[in-house]
């Protein structure tokens, strides 16, 4: 009789349920309470599961950056080594061509002959508009890496 005395005397409700219901409503609520602990541990495993997923994609997604801009870089030292060989070869054409026409104006003073001097283009003001070169250039981009 006890234990009856106990569930009576420790009852916050007092409202004189008999000790078997409050038994197992504290039963009740303390299997929701675990339940509720699980389900909230499940929630966190989760949780820890997707942000894991997410730094994993994140971790790739980055060394693939990471291996795009080392591309790009190594592509832009390739083109301003190229770029750095076009401007030789148009400083030598362009000398070749001022000295061509230094001899032609010295021809032309010597024979008393009108030769059409052409003009050097400037290539600042339009550059899409430098003339090709007729003949090879023998220059690479290995003469600007070194």
């Amino acid at each position: 009789m006890a234990p009856i005395q106990r569930a009576l005397s420790s009852g916050s409700e007092g409202g004189g349920d008999p000790p078997m219901v409050l038994d197992e409503r504290k039963r009740k609520r303390m299997l929701s309470n675990r339940e509720s602990a699980r389900r909230s541990r499940m929630r966190k495993q989760k949780q820890l599961e997707d942000l894991t997923e997410e730094v994993t994609k994140l971790q790739s997604a980055n060394k693939n950056l990471a291996e795009a801009i080392k591309a790009k870089e190594e592509a832009m030292t390739e083109t301003e080594a190229a770029n750095g060989v076009l401007r030789a070869q148009l400083t030598e054409l362009t000398d070749r061509l001022r000295f061509l026409n230094s001899i032609l104006e010295i021809a032309e003073d010597v024979s008393g002959l009108s030769v059409d001097i052409p003009e050097i283009p400037d290539p600042l003001l339009k550059p899409w508009q430098i003339p090709h070169p007729i003949q090879p250039i023998m220059a690479s981009a290995d003469m600007f890496l070194h």
